[in-house]
């Protein structure tokens, strides 16, 4: 048995299992082109260009001075459990119970506490394709099995509701929605949510919701699967509205039998959300509204200027995304193989952009562009995609 055999048996099949962001990998691409003394265009991560708030890191500085860097109750702060209640009142018209909320380190462990609490060995969970790539990989990791759907351009990515139920069986335990979505920046529409709501009421299974790009929408409101039923798992952020994804604050809403069990699971793995980090936290919901449409405004001004641009350069977006600061456009007319055009554009066009194939195989052939990048940045992809372009055509 040579060494790489033995480290290899060293190590659990289940982390073996784990793949790897391709994004992750694009970046350090990156930064090799970069020591080498090359400017890199930076689309390929949903990463807030701006900084966090200015009254947001005061906040987070007056609460370390003033002693909040303990321990913190496993399920957070309660004045910021009844800060996120009444944001979901506010925004939504639905009322929450603070103790239906467990604040968490991001919106990461949260759907690793959904899941932990809601899969038994086997059990399933139907999600998107596309899909947010740590989707399937924390159920798989969980001892679950992701069960995908296929989601079409062409109809805006919306859930077929006759396909989402012929996928149900007596193993299924619910169903993954993300709106908008990471990759397509498309909401699902009012009479989808309905149609999933009333499936699940039927089936006695569980919407899970990623919400952690509400706020971010473009002429359209999101809407929150709260507003539709109560059988449902809500995860969401402040990471992507506020600014805030290295301050690593987020929480979940669950129904109230699960709250213990996932209570039991945080302090095992997580223990607690750091306590400045929380008030600052409640510091962005209820002081920073204006300053995240200001943030939100400027998305759409990027949003608007690339979608013209990047189809006069040939590639297809179908139907225009709503929210999030994302655009999947399909690339098949340049390449299928979506790693491979992206790491060509990165080093021939010194554009960095991430995969479809990242995001599963209905998104092989396309790229994800994130606008979470300045509008001269997008200008200078532009002009980069062009010259490509026509030295692809010169042959």
């Amino acid at each position: 048995m040579n060494k790489a055999d033995s480290q290899t048996n060293r190590v659990s099949r289940r982390a073996l299992a784990a793949p790897p962001f391709l994004a992750m990998k694009i970046l350090d691409r990156c930064r090799k082109l970069e020591a080498q003394g090359h400017h890199i265009v930076h689309l390929e991560l949903g990463e807030p260009d701006f900084p966090t708030p200015d009254n947001v890191v005061q906040a987070g500085l007056k609460a370390i001075n003033d002693g909040f860097t303990s321990y913190t109750p496993t399920q957070g702060l309660l004045a910021l459990r009844e800060t996120i209640a009444h944001c979901y009142h506010t925004e939504y018209g639905v009322e929450i119970d603070p103790d239906r909320i467990i604040v968490t380190m991001g919106s990461s462990p949260a759907m690793f506490l959904i899941f932990g609490a809601l899969l038994n060995p086997g059990e399933e969970v139907i999600i998107p394709n596309p899909h947010y790539p740590p989707y399937p990989s924390n159920i798989s990791f969980l001892g679950g099995v992701p069960v995908k759907t296929a989601l079409s351009e062409m109809t805006g990515f919306q859930y077929d509701i006759d396909e989402v139920r012929a996928k149900i069986t007596s193993l299924t335990k619910g169903i993954m929605v993300n709106s908008p979505s990471n990759p397509t920046g498309m909401l699902q529409g009012d009479e989808v949510m309905r149609g999933l709501a009333e499936l699940i009421e039927e089936s006695g299974i569980y919407i899970i919701s990623d919400e952690i790009y509400h706020g971010l929408t473009y002429g359209v409101k999101a809407r929150s699967i709260l507003e539709f039923t109560g059988r449902t798992f809500v995860m969401s952020g402040l990471s992507k509205r506020f600014a805030m994804t290295g301050w690593r604050l987020g929480w979940l809403i669950a129904p109230e039998e699960f709250i213990e069990p996932m209570k039991n699971i945080h302090m095992n793995y997580f223990l607690s959300a750091s306590g400045f980090v929380q008030m600052a936290g409640i510091e962005a919901i209820n002081q920073c509204r204006q300053q995240a449409e200001e943030m939100r405004d400027i998305y759409q001004k990027r949003r608007d200027y690339l979608i013209p641009e990047l189809r006069r350069l040939g590639f297809g977006m179908e139907t225009e995304p709503q929210g999030a600061f994302y655009l999947l456009i399909n690339a098949k007319r340049y390449d299928t193989d979506s790693v491979r055009l992206a790491n060509r554009l990165l080093q021939e066009a010194h554009v960095a952009v991430t995969p479809g194939a990242e995001f599963g195989s209905q998104a092989e052939g396309y790229l994800r562009i994130s606008y979470a990048a300045s509008l001269p940045d997008l200008k200078e992809a532009v002009n980069r995609l062009e010259k490509w372009i026509d030295s692809e055509k010169r042959g």
